[in-house]
C-alpha cells in the first residue's frame, strides 16, 4: 500500500512538472531558450521539442576525430571557427538545430550570437541507422533552404563522407569518398580529409 502511495505521488509530482513546459507543437523560440542548460542534443521545429537519444560511443569517436582535423586547419589558417554539438544554431524563427559539427568563416562571424548560431558556411551530421532519415531527408532539405553552403553526410555504416554544395539554392554532390580516400571542401579552401584519419 505503502509503496502504491509513493507511485501515485511521484507520478503527480511528474504531471505537475510537465505541465510547467508548453504542449508538443506550441513551443516558441523563448521557450526554448528559457529551458536548463544541458549536455543532451535538444532541437526545436515546428513548435515541437526533438530530444535525441545520447550517441554511441563510435559516433563520438568519428565526431572528434573530424571535427579535430576540421578545427585544426581552420585554426592553423585563421579561417573562421569550429564547434561541435550540443550548440544552438538557428536556421529561422523557430527551427533550431544542433549539427554534430559546424563552421562559421570570419567573413560572417557577426551571425554568432550570446544565445545561437546563424547560418553556417558548412554543416556536418554523423548518420546512423535511428538518425538516417531524419539527416537525409528533413535536415538535409532545412540546410538547404536556410542557406548552408555545405552540407557534409557522415555515414557510419558504409564509412563514407558525401559532401553537397549549393548552387542556385539547390545541393549538388561534390563528392562521395570512401576509406583509403581524400575528401575535400569547396568552402573550406585547400581542407583535405583523409577518411583513413576519420574511420580508423
Amino acid at each position: 500500500m505503502t509503496q502504491t502511495i509513493e507511485k501515485l505521488q511521484k507520478e503527480n509530482l511528474t504531471l505537475e512538472v510537465a505541465r510547467l513546459f508548453p504542449c508538443q507543437g506550441e513551443w516558441t523560440e523563448e521557450d526554448y531558450f528559457n529551458l536548463p542548460e544541458t549536455n543532451r542534443i535538444v532541437e526545436l521545429s515546428e513548435g515541437r521539442l526533438i530530444i535525441s537519444p545520447s550517441p554511441t560511443p563510435r559516433h563520438q569517436k568519428v565526431s572528434f576525430r573530424l571535427s579535430l582535423l576540421l578545427g585544426n586547419y581552420v585554426l592553423a589558417n585563421t579561417l573562421g571557427e569550429v564547434v561541435t554539438s550540443p550548440m544552438d544554431v538557428r536556421l529561422w524563427k523557430g527551427k533550431i538545430r544542433q549539427p554534430d559539427i559546424a563552421f562559421m568563416s570570419n567573413e560572417h562571424k557577426k551571425r554568432i550570437t550570446r544565445k545561437f548560431w546563424g547560418i553556417p558556411d558548412l554543416v556536418v551530421e554523423i548518420i546512423s541507422k535511428s538518425t538516417k532519415k531524419q539527416d537525409m531527408v528533413d535536415k538535409f532539405n532545412e540546410y538547404q533552404k536556410a542557406g548552408i553552403t555545405e552540407y557534409w553526410i557522415v555515414d557510419l555504416s558504409k564509412e563514407t563522407i558525401e559532401i553537397f554544395a549549393l548552387e542556385n539554392k539547390a545541393y549538388v554532390q561534390l563528392g562521395k569518398w570512401n576509406i583509403g580516400e581524400t575528401a575535400h571542401s569547396k568552402v573550406i579552401d585547400g581542407l583535405q580529409v583523409e577518411l583513413d584519419k576519420v574511420f580508423e
